[in-house]
């Protein structure tokens, strides 16, 4: 892979008689590259697509080529997306559905609008792979007819088919009204029943993971009760007889589901998996008293997982983050709280309460300005890149805590230059800072060749507009190809220099 050619295929600025070379000498990786030009023209993207077959597929994504650019036979991967994107002819896709090449078929099966003669051939296609993609999208119509398909894995996309009728989903859930499932891909992996290592007598069989088979065909269920439990279009009164399951993934998909009845929950909230426990945490349907279950709950990520819910009550909340170690993230509860509640919650006795409502970034410039003279540096670094700081204030806040809110300074949209350039001059290095340097748009010439020295820095700083010509031209030839790469995609490199770049090839 020439890293050069990459950058080069990527930049905005590359002249079309350049981009003309590019396409002919480019191979599949860089092919790619080209296909998503925005100024590609159509002949171009014709040239390319005759040069290597790949790209014709990811123009014809992409718009770049029509039906009338397409032989199916010769193209048939582009002929494919343009059957994905509802763009081609009724007559490819039967042509398709009966390719001796089980894969086209199966992307076929998963084209929106297609004939109903296609959808048939399809669904009665003698690889369960076939049937499965057009079921995950298949018409209720379709979709209950193939609730009754011997195969495991079809009944499985049918359960996760949204559009497939509740009372179908139902009987997919309860396994009744419907025949016994005849094949499933462990069964067919193996001929002879296994149990999974390391008692498995065969040490070199490879079943899914968790999978077994022994003739019930139970893994098969879970896998279709799972899907079923996890699409929302299955009645909840169905769902809600699987929360004292034996299997706890399926008693999780039970916990994560919206508008069960209460007491469901209820049920959840003591379940011995803490996996349970803490998917029930996230839901938002569950009640105050649940909540309150979970937040005594002793498993760290049942309190973590509850401290996301957007429902959870603000003191719930607070005593949550007060023993919890949730991290520098922005919660739900924090981003819609009142007025009234964030006044509260930026008064908090709690670094860590003050710290949270420090990430909003709509915060009045009242409450903004005293989190910015906050005496915890966790508090100052949270609001440092909150908008409408003065420089002065951000002066303060380097001047007080050094190093540790610098990355969050240097991520403020209103940091200057001046006051960027003075951070990249740390010493040492605040390399935190100088990643959010490199991006910074207010970012100096100086500064900018100060992140060059930072090994995760220079790769954004060698794309950034303020970066000197100089600069730009001697990260061509850095040890570093993903900064070669970069550079080579700037936009203000010179034509003479894309020029000598394509050349060296």
């Amino acid at each position: 892979m020439d890293h050069a050619l990459h950058g080069l295929a990527a930049n905005p600025s590359l002249p079309p008689d350049l981009v003309d070379r590019l396409i002919l000498v480019a191979d599949p990786d860089l092919a790619d590259e080209l296909a998503d030009r925005a100024d590609l023209t159509h002949d171009q993207a014709t040239t390319l697509a005759t040069r290597i077959e790949s790209s014709a597929q990811h123009l014809a994504r992409h718009g770049m080529l029509t039906a009338a650019d397409v032989d199916p036979v010769t193209r048939p991967a582009a002929a494919l997306a343009l059957l994905g994107k509802g763009s081609g002819p009724a007559a490819w896709a039967r042509l398709f559905a009966k390719d001796p090449d089980v894969s086209r078929r199966e992307t076929l099966a998963g084209c929106p609008g297609l004939p109903r003669d296609v959808v048939e051939t399809l669904a009665a296609d003698p690889d369960s792979r076939v049937v499965a993609e057009l079921a995950f999208g298949a018409t209720p119509e379709v979709a209950a007819a193939l609730a009754t398909h011997p195969h495991a894995e079809v009944r499985r996309a049918v359960a996760a088919n949204e559009a497939t009728p509740p009372t179908v989903l139902a009987g997919l859930l309860a396994g009744k009204g419907i025949p016994p499932v005849q094949r499933c891909p462990v069964r067919e992996r193996e001929e002879a029943a296994f149990v999974p290592a390391p008692q498995c007598p065969r040490p070199n069989s490879d079943p899914p993971a968790g999978a077994s088979c022994d003739g019930s065909r139970e893994s098969a269920t879970h896998g279709i009760q799972r899907a079923a439990l996890h699409n929302p279009a299955t009645p909840a009164s169905a769902v809600a007889g699987f929360a004292e399951h034996p299997s706890e993934p399926l008693r999780r998909a039970v916990a994560a589901r919206r508008g069960l009845p209460a007491a469901v929950y209820a049920r959840l909230a003591v379940d011995p998996a803490p996996g349970v426990r803490a998917d029930l945490a996230e839901n938002p349907s569950i009640d105050d008293a649940v909540i309150e279950i979970l937040a005594e709950d002793r498993g760290h990520d049942v309190r973590r997982c509850l401290a996301h819910n957007p429902r959870v009550p603000l003191d719930v909340l607070v005593r949550i983050v007060g023993r919890t170690r949730i991290g520098p993230t922005s919660l739900p509860r924090i981003a819609v709280a009142s007025p009234t509640e964030v006044e509260e919650l930026a008064r908090s006795p709690l670094p860590t309460v003050r710290m949270l409502i420090a990430r909003r970034r709509d915060l009045p410039a009242e409450i903004r300005d005293a989190l910015a003279t906050d005496p915890d540096a966790a508090v100052v670094m949270s609001v440092a890149a909150h908008p409408g700081l003065s420089e002065a204030r951000l002066r303060a806040m380097v001047d007080r805590h050094g190093v540790r809110v610098m990355a969050g300074v240097a991520a403020n949209p209103d940091a200057t230059g001046q006051l960027l350039e003075e951070l990249s001059r740390h010493r040492p290095p605040a390399r935190k800072a100088l990643r959010e340097i490199a991006r910074h748009p207010h970012a100096t010439p100086r500064a900018l060749l100060a992140c060059l020295a930072d090994e995760k820095a220079r790769c954004t700083a060698a794309g950034h507009p303020a970066l000197p010509a100089q600069a730009l031209a001697e990260l061509l030839d850095h040890d570093d190809l993903q900064v070669v790469e970069a550079a080579a995609a700037h936009p203000s490199l010179p034509a003479a220099v894309m020029a000598q770049l394509l050349h060296r090839t």
